[in-house]
């Protein structure tokens, strides 16, 4: 049975597409079997991010609705599969049958990654029903340990306890300086266990908004290859 674990932060342009990306190739690199899984409906982006966008013309809504076969919905993107989100809501898509549609997945891969949505509305609360675990993203800033703190406790609602967090774009001089707050105090904030620290990267951002593949050595990559291996379960030293 695959483990299930939705990627979300409550608040938009924070990266949780670009770690559900990272994390999806450091885990298949370990020799996992992964499958992403943008639940954005109607502004999806993975698709891009992983350089998969032409390889098929159905999404997860077909699935559900019945328009094509579980498999016929999934792309490949460099090992990693990937399901679409749909175009357009339908009152189709509920929890329930959410939940049903990502269960026929379940035997086939090791990590499911599910890609939030922004807020913590319709959307959110799909993503959150096909989902077991989950990792909140928060980069260091007042209004966007808000937002985490907030997607932090709608999951718990939902009975998603298993949590930690990613601190992405993080910017020692900027922390030093006070610009932005210090790792401590976007723990004590969110209340969620941290489990990784991603660096601010331009490298890493100009390589997924072009399709490219991530340099092995660009040290945000290098970042999600820690946190994938304590997801793992691996003890490994947090750096910054």
């Amino acid at each position: 049975m695959a483990r299930k674990i939705i990627i979300a932060s409550g608040k938009g342009g924070v990266g949780k597409s670009t770690l559900t990306t990272g994390l999806c190739f450091a885990l298949e690199g370990m020799g996992r079997r992964v499958l992403a899984v943008d639940s954005d409906i109607g502004l999806r982006s993975l698709d891009i991010l992983m350089d998969a966008g032409k390889q098929s013309i159905f999404d997860w809504g077909d699935v559900l609705l019945g328009s094509c076969e579980p498999e016929k919905a999934v792309v490949k993107a460099d090992g990693v599969s990937l399901l679409k989100a749909p175009l357009k809501h339908d009152k189709a898509f509920t929890p329930e049958s959410t939940r049903d549609m990502i269960a026929k997945y379940d035997g086939q891969f090791d990590y499911i990654l599910i890609d939030a949505p922004a807020g913590i509305s319709d959307g959110f609360l799909l993503a959150a029903s096909m989902a077991d675990e989950g990792i909140i993203v928060a980069t260091p800033d007042r209004v966007c340990v808000r937002s985490a703190e907030a997607a932090a406790d709608r999951l718990l609602e939902l009975g998603i306890t298993n949590l930690r967090m990613v601190i992405n774009r993080f910017n020692r001089k900027a922390v030093e300086q006070s610009f932005l707050l210090n790792i401590d105090s976007v723990i004590d904030s969110t209340r969620v266990r941290l489990i990784g620290v991603v660096p601010d990267n331009m490298q890493l951002m100009f390589c997924l908004i072009r399709g490219m593949k991530i340099p092995p050595k660009n040290m945000a990559y290098k970042a999600f290859e820690r946190i994938a291996r304590r997801i793992e379960g691996e003890r490994v030293p947090l750096e910054v």
